[in-house]
């Protein structure tokens, strides 16, 4: 295996509280020995669960970023039974400008994994998350949102559909103890961070948290006691931190494919005909597109493909063909019967 150029100023195996930069040298015009700088914590006490936070592996979700600085900023070590890494910009260069992607490479970390340590910046990134840091894990908590495109409603969960019931029931305890209203699973992609953390032996929750570019202070209170809640359930974090119970209760969903999204066919305008939350059938008038630079012309209706609850609905009014406008949910009976046992 070829090793990875980045070096971390944090040495992970020390105890106590630290904190730095994993150095990915980046050689430019402006700066010929420079590096770029991808902000790391590391918080250790003792032999326990080790739990990786990630954020800004999308530069426009801004929620988690918040949640993982002050996680890093507030947590004791003195509270912990194990290691908690903190790395609030995994994708730093794309977090600097507010971007889902790199603007160094166009790279799309969670689209990178398992990454090449003699590839582009981002895919040197994703190889160091998936080698170095998720081989350490126990956990990987992915703290996303819809970004600049696309709202969420509320908070939300998403996990990889688990290989076996014993899996399942693990997955069950560890969604109901981090407590965000819905739960979603949904099938492995290997290019996504939470395949990375399954390679390495992980558990992955990744967060859904509101998005549009805006920043929710209600999902970041919701989330952080959600959080702090499994980093005690799971036997890390002890004291007066950890919530003595999860946000709420866990619907448990399923995106199921193509049928469940509803895309633009047409560039220009379009003007949702929901909200989120709603309900909707399938033949319903999702959306309109409009066409202001041919006003003569008919709007162009797009339909649901199939019944559903609204979870997420784009932002920008501006569309081009190939753009996601919703997707819907609907519920999981299995996991729901078995969550009411």
């Amino acid at each position: 295996m070829h090793l990875n150029p980045i070096v971390s100023e944090v040495d992970f195996d020390l105890a106590g509280r630290h904190t730095g930069y994993l150095r990915l040298p980046h050689s430019v015009h402006r700066s010929a020995y420079g590096w770029l700088p991808f902000p790391v914590v590391s918080i250790r006490n003792g032999s326990g669960p080790v739990v990786l936070v990630m954020a800004g592996n999308h530069g426009d979700e801004y929620e988690g970023q918040i949640l993982a600085a002050q996680l890093a900023r507030e947590i004791d070590p003195a509270h912990l039974t194990g290691q908690i890494i903190v790395l609030p910009a995994a994708n730093a260069p794309a977090v600097e400008q507010g971007l889902r992607a790199s603007p160094i490479d166009d790279g799309n970390l969670n689209r990178a994994f398992p990454g090449d340590p003699r590839g582009s910046p981002t895919q040197i990134a994703a190889h160091y998350i998936e080698h170095e840091l998720l081989a350490r894990a126990d956990y990987l908590i992915d703290l996303h949102s819809g970004g600049s495109s696309l709202l969420y409603h509320g908070g939300n969960m998403l996990a990889i559909e688990p290989r076996d019931e014993a899996e399942k029931a693990r997955l069950i305890d560890l969604l109901n103890a981090f407590g965000l209203p819905n739960a979603f699973i949904h099938r492995e992609n290997p290019v996504h961070a939470a395949a990375a953390a399954r390679r390495q032996g992980a558990v992955s929750i990744t967060t859904e948290l509101g998005g549009a570019g805006t920043v929710s202070s209600a999902l970041i209170r919701e989330a952080r006691q959600g959080l702090l809640h499994f980093l005690g359930h799971v036997g890390l974090l002890h004291g007066p931190l950890v919530p003595e119970s999860p946000p709420a209760s866990v619907r448990f969903r399923r995106v199921a494919g193509a049928r469940h999204y509803v895309y633009a066919y047409d560039s220009g305008v379009y003007e949702p005909l929901v909200e989120l939350g709603d309900r909707v059938s399938q033949g319903q008038p999702a959306a309109r597109i409009h066409f202001p630079d041919t006003p003569w012309r008919e709007p162009v209706i797009r339909h649901f493909d199939s019944d559903g609850e609204v979870v997420c609905k784009r932002v920008p009014a501006l569309v081009r063909r190939g753009d996601c406008l919703f997707h819907l949910a609907e519920d999981d009976p299995t996991f729901f019967t078995q969550l009411a046992r």
